[in-house]
This record gives structure tokens, sequence and C-alpha cells, in this order.
């Protein structure tokens, strides 16, 4: 499969090179690590805000580095979780003396990982706190998990985390808000493709012509449920219809979306996607503050997308629609 790279090894070095150059203004690399941090970090007199996993989830999480979000952004090499050293170099260049919280999607080796960075950090007198994010709702455990996936949900908790901090809020009331996020999201992916990862240079699992996956990770796991091509209504129907029974939302609740693209969709596609998603929403008296449509969270050149709702409250409707400024993501005044 063609790719447009030198050599397979250095994909990550490169690209963060690359992202750093096409962002000077508002990021840069930390020496000899895969790691960048917002270019004002530490800031002073606020919880700093980190995230982090393994690359090819591109704009995340690097993407989301700026004020009213991330300060850091650890990057593993493709779908390989950074490393403890790498994690605990970041937590100690985004600590302004208020702590930091980690926001760690649900992977053994991301919470591994994590909590041994949060341990060197606390040897070094940095106050740590993390929040894992599950949101998938398609499996409960998985090759890669003890419970539920983080996926696409994690980055309304970093906008929500990450705008209570530019607040001045202390580290237990940023970490209880992120929590909070996390308990009012859920999100289901599908696939028309695989993703080809550079390394391997092929597929990591086929598909016919006429089939998809169903409850799709986020690293080219197949899906839960393989089943014969769907329009875009019936796929539209079928993840949103299962991310709402697990929130049991009621009549006249508020919600956020994110109709997330895994990559190698075309972003008209994705608004097809959402013309339904939103119908749905509607047809159940469920109110939609906002809804975003694009790539915020994929798996290299996957063709398919994810549906994310989560439930608001006045706190997190103030927090998702305050202003942010990232190489990914612009919220204006």
């Amino acid at each position: 499969m063609k790719k447009l790279i030198n050599e397979p090894s250095a994909v990550v070095d490169e690209m963060l090179d690359g992202m750093v150059a096409a962002h000077p203004q508002q990021v840069r690399r930390l020496d000899g690590a895969e790691v960048l941090v917002r270019n004002a970090a530490p800031v002073e007199g606020k919880v700093g805000i980190v995230s982090g996993g393994g690359s090819g989830h591109e704009p995340t999480h690097a993407g989301y580095l700026g004020p009213g979000m991330l300060d850091g952004a650890a990057a593993g090499e493709m779908f390989t979780s950074p490393t403890a050293d790498q994690l605990g170099e970041m937590i100690g260049a985004c600590d302004g003396g208020e702590g930091v919280l980690c926001v760690v999607k649900n992977y053994e080796g991301d919470v591994m990982n994590f909590d041994t960075a949060a341990e060197m950090a606390d040897m070094e007198g940095v106050e740590v706190v993390q929040v894992v994010v599950n949101d998938d709702v398609a499996v409960e455990d998985s090759l890669y998990t003890s419970g539920r996936r983080g996926v696409c949900g994690t980055i309304f908790v970093h906008k929500i985390a990450g705008a209570k901090a530019a607040q001045g809020a202390p580290l237990s009331a940023v970490a209880t808000v992120a929590e909070k996020a996390i308990d009012r999201v859920g999100t289901m992916g599908m696939a028309l493709t695989s993703c080809v990862t550079p390394e391997k240079g092929e597929p990591t699992f086929e598909l016919g012509d006429d089939e998809i996956e169903l409850g799709i990770g986020i690293h080219g796991e197949p899906g839960t449920e393989r089943t014969d091509v769907m329009t875009a209504d019936e796929v539209a129907d079928h993840l949103t219809e299962a991310v709402l029974a697990d929130l049991d939302l009621d009549a006249g609740a508020e919600v956020a979306t994110i109709v997330n693209g895994m990559g190698g969709t075309p972003l008209s596609e994705l608004y097809i996607v959402n013309r339904r998603v939103q119908e749905v929403l509607g047809e159940r008296e469920i109110e939609t503050h906002e809804a975003w449509v694009g790539d915020y969270m994929t798996s290299l050149d996957m063709c398919g997308c994810s549906v994310t709702v989560m439930e608001l409250d006045e706190e997190l409707k103030e927090l998702l629609t305050s202003s942010v400024d990232t190489p990914a993501l612009t919220v204006a005044e």
C-alpha cells in the first residue's frame, strides 16, 4: 500500500517536527522526546492538562495543545503507548505549581505507563490526578482493555478539563468536572475499510466489497459485528441508538455530539451521517447544543466514522463553548 512517508521507523519523529514547523507560535517539542507542549507551558498558577497515546489518531493528541485545552501531549509509536519516561517528562514540563491532570484513554498500556509516570512525578513533588476515559459503548472488554475503550469522547473531556483549568480552578475541581464529562459521554464507531499501518504496509483486517464492521476501535481492531453494507442513514441509526441506549437520556435533555471521521472519510459523507444523527435526536426530543463534524480522533487512513453524544448541564455547556485556540480546534470568544 502506498504511503506518503520516508522510513516507517521515522514517521512519528518526522510528523512531530513537521507539526512544530507548521505551528511554531503554538507548540514546541521537548528535547529528545516524542512530546509536544504548548509554547507557554508550564503556565504558572494553572493546573496543567496533559494527555497522550499512540500515534495514528491525528489530530489527537497534539492538535489540541493551546489555551483552553491541553498543555502537553505525548506521542507513542503507531498505536503504541508512550513510555513512562516520556510521560514523566511531559508532566514535569507542564506543572505550573498547581498540579497536573492526566486524561488517559482506557487502554492497558496507556493506563500502566501513566500510572508509573504519576508515581515518578509524585517523587518529584508534583501532584498528579488521573482520569480514565471509557466512552466506547460497543465493548465491555477488548484485546487492549479491561473495561470499555477510550475513544472520541476523550476530545470532549480534553475541552471540558482544559476550560475549567483556564478558569483558575484547583486540581480537585478540574478532576471532578472531567469525571462528570466521562460519566455523561458515549461513542460507537464503524468501518468501511481497515487501516494500513506504516510498518505493516497492508490492511489490518480484510473486508469484502459488500461488508462493513460495526463497533470498531481506533487501533485497527475489527468490530464487534460484521454485516452487509448499510446506507448512511442506517449506519447513523445504529450508532446513535446504541449510544443513546447506553446514556439512557430523557426527552428534553441537551447534548453535544461529534460525528468523527476515522481518517479516510470525505467530509461530505460525515455531514450526511450528521444529518441523520440530528434527526434521530430530534425524534427523541433531545436538543443538540453543539454538533461537531470532522476528523477529531482517527485511525490512520480507515474509512468510517464514529458517533459521540455527551449529555450537558449548565456547567458543561459553559465549558464546552468557552474559547480555545489550538492547531486543530478553535472556538472564538
